[in-house]
């Protein structure tokens, strides 16, 4: 293997940042959304039925007074980049799977009327959830010190 420094390597490769954001950055948003929709006193409403639609279809989903609707209201999340209101957008930019997704924002989890402190709730166990690397680092680093 040669090792070349950052500067050898831009000579002959461009060098992207990557599109999906860090773990950390990923947690810090979705507890900014819990954040604000804890402290939100208005109408809620969430997604209905987008586990039947088709992907194009589900990825544009929108609605007024929903979650989503109230991120893209957020300043500092559109300066963070969120594009739109639309699911796909908050997927993208939240980094969410579409599993991850239906269950934060599709109304057929939830109990009506919805609280939405439960949606507050369920957005910051995803956040707070260890990914599969993480986990893995942890068991690495508890059983290298034994």
């Amino acid at each position: 293997m040669h090792y070349r420094t950052l500067d050898e390597i831009t000579q002959v490769a461009a060098i992207q940042p990557s599109l999906t954001p860090s773990r950390t950055i990923r947690r810090q948003r979705l507890h900014h959304l819990a954040d604000l929709l804890s402290s939100y006193t208005g109408p809620i409403q969430l997604l209905t039925g987008i586990e039947y639609f088709p992907a194009a279809d589900r990825y544009a989903a929108r609605g007024d007074f929903t979650p989503l609707a109230l991120a893209y209201d957020d300043v500092q999340f559109r300066r963070e980049g969120l594009a739109g209101d639309r699911l796909g957008d908050a997927m993208e930019f939240f980094d969410l799977t579409d599993r991850q997704a239906h269950r934060l924002f599709c109304d057929c989890h939830y109990a009506y009327p919805v609280d939405v402190s439960a949606i507050a709730d369920r957005i910051r166990a995803v956040a707070t959830r260890l990914s599969l690397r993480e986990r893995w680092e942890n068991m690495r680093a508890y059983f290298s010190r034994t």
